[in-house]
């Protein structure tokens, strides 16, 4: 998909449009990452090469636009990092800000599934949901459980 068709799917349609436009956006901001990483444009020869590409990999994020299906590179000789997403995560920050949020206010795991239907997201299974949720309970106790006797109180 070019880039003209995009802006003409944007101005049609604007929520699948922007989902086009994002995706676009992210997939070249990737395969900018990988030209890096690896030392070379696509199809270019120089010394510097550190690895070659070896295709491309689809990788679903999910984001309050809904869910995009993105086109992560592959390198060859070295694994392929990028700032798009962390590691298996397959959940865009802002989403996750808003599950916490949820959590943190007293809305259960049931209900903040529906919430998250209304952010474009057509399923988080229960199990991410909860996952975040201990690690919100773990962090909390280790804050609270911290010492202060090596503050000064006045």
């Amino acid at each position: 998909m070019n880039l003209k068709e995009v802006v003409r799917n944007y101005l049609t349609d604007n929520d699948e449009g922007m989902k086009d436009l994002i995706t676009l956006f992210l997939n070249k901001v990737m395969q900018e990452e990988a030209d890096q990483q690896a030392g070379a444009g696509r199809y270019r020869r120089t010394t510097s090469r550190k690895a070659y590409r070896n295709g491309y990999r689809n990788r679903t994020l999910k984001t309050r636009h809904g869910e995009l299906t993105l086109n992560k590179p592959q390198l060859r000789d070295i694994s392929f990092t990028t700032q798009v997403f962390e590691r298996y995560s397959r959940v865009e920050k802002d989403l996750e800000n808003a599950i916490i949020e949820s959590y943190l206010q007293g809305v259960s795991t049931r209900k903040i599934q529906d919430i998250v239907a209304h952010l474009g997201v057509e399923k988080i299974s229960d199990s991410y949901v909860s996952k975040i949720a201990a690690e919100l309970d773990q962090n909390v106790h280790l804050f609270l459980s911290r010492p202060i006797d090596c503050f000064e109180f006045f």
